[in-house]
């Protein structure tokens, strides 16, 4: 930073003052909330300028990921890192991602997801330890946040990760900076200056947590873990989640409820395998394709004719 005319320059975006919102306090209610969601849909079209960053950045995981065991390795600090591991933890329940290929590297340890530890984001040197504990590696997908782009702890672990030879991902709010150099796939979320001055958890969170989202799902869906639009290796371990299972079955397999009852009984709460016993069961013509077999492209029509226990990139 510097200084001209006897007021701080900022060098990053994220930090800068937005003039229209000099005296946020004093805005009646209706208008507070009009000036914040106003933020919020800067959010989504930096996310929107970013989707071929986003796109190329999901082949690369995917196809790292489908070529064997390596993990997602989810990497940040204070809320950029908290935002990373909601995306990871949600991957089981969803996709039944292996527990095992989840890894979450937060500055000052898993206990600053609820306690935060502001000051640990310095600590470049643990970064670099915990890449080398988890033994990261040439399987791996690390995907890295930091809204400012500069966070030490953030960095180094991609450094760390990189030079092991894993692919690295870095999200960053802030164009030009060490983050998005440090990574192999850098993709800028430029959401400029917050509402609330310098509040990276509002604009800045909001479109890494938007972009997570796609990134992952779009990762997942790379992976085979989709089938005409549903979550057909979701775990369906409440009520709410087993009548979804059982209408999901019931409408992909075309069958009745008591049906897609039975064979999820038989094979044990797992949807994709009771697609295929009710695909199997029912006699399909030379046209018609079905779930058991077929080639897929990904496309939402082009899903009929495919196998879902194929994963994509194998089919």
């Amino acid at each position: 930073m510097g200084r001209q005319a006897g007021r701080t320059q900022v060098s990053d975006e994220t930090e800068r003052a937005d003039e229209r919102f000099r005296n946020l306090e004093d805005l009646p209610g209706p208008r507070l909330l009009e000036a914040l969601i106003g933020g919020q849909d800067e959010a989504l079209r930096a996310v929107r300028a970013a989707l071929p960053q986003i796109d190329a950045a999901v082949e690369a995981a995917a196809d790292r990921l489908a070529a064997g065991q390596g993990r997602l390795v989810y990497c940040g600090a204070g809320t950029s890192g908290r935002l990373a591991m909601l995306d990871g933890v949600e991957l089981g329940p969803t996709f039944s991602w292996p527990t095992e290929r989840c890894v979450f590297l937060l500055a000052g340890g898993l206990g600053a997801f609820s306690q935060a530890r502001e000051g640990a984001e310095d600590e470049g040197g643990a970064a670099a330890t915990a890449v080398e504990e988890m033994r990261v590696g040439p399987g791996d997908v690390v995907v890295a946040l930091a809204a400012s782009g500069r966070t030490p702890y953030t960095i180094a672990a991609v450094q760390a990760a990189r030079a092991r030879g894993a692919l690295t991902i870095g999200f960053a709010n802030n164009p030009g900076t060490p983050l998005l150099e440090a990574a192999e796939h850098p993709v800028l979320l430029r959401t400029g200056p917050e509402v609330l001055a310098g509040s990276t958890r509002l604009a800045a969170g909001t479109a890494q947590k938007a972009a997570l989202n796609l990134f992952s799902t779009a990762v997942m869906v790379r992976l085979g873990k989709v089938f005409r639009g549903r979550m057909v290796d979701m775990r369906p371990s409440n009520r709410k989640l087993r009548e979804r299972a059982r209408r999901m079955v019931a409408e992909v397999a075309a069958c009745s409820q008591d049906q897609a009852e039975a064979a999820l009984q038989v094979s044990g709460g797992a949807i994709r395998e009771a697609i295929r016993a009710l695909e199997a069961e029912r006699p399909v013509s030379p046209d018609a394709g079905s779930a058991v077999a077929g080639p897929a492209t990904g496309g939402a029509d082009e899903g009929v004719g495919v196998d879902p226990s194929a994963p994509a990139r194998s089919r």
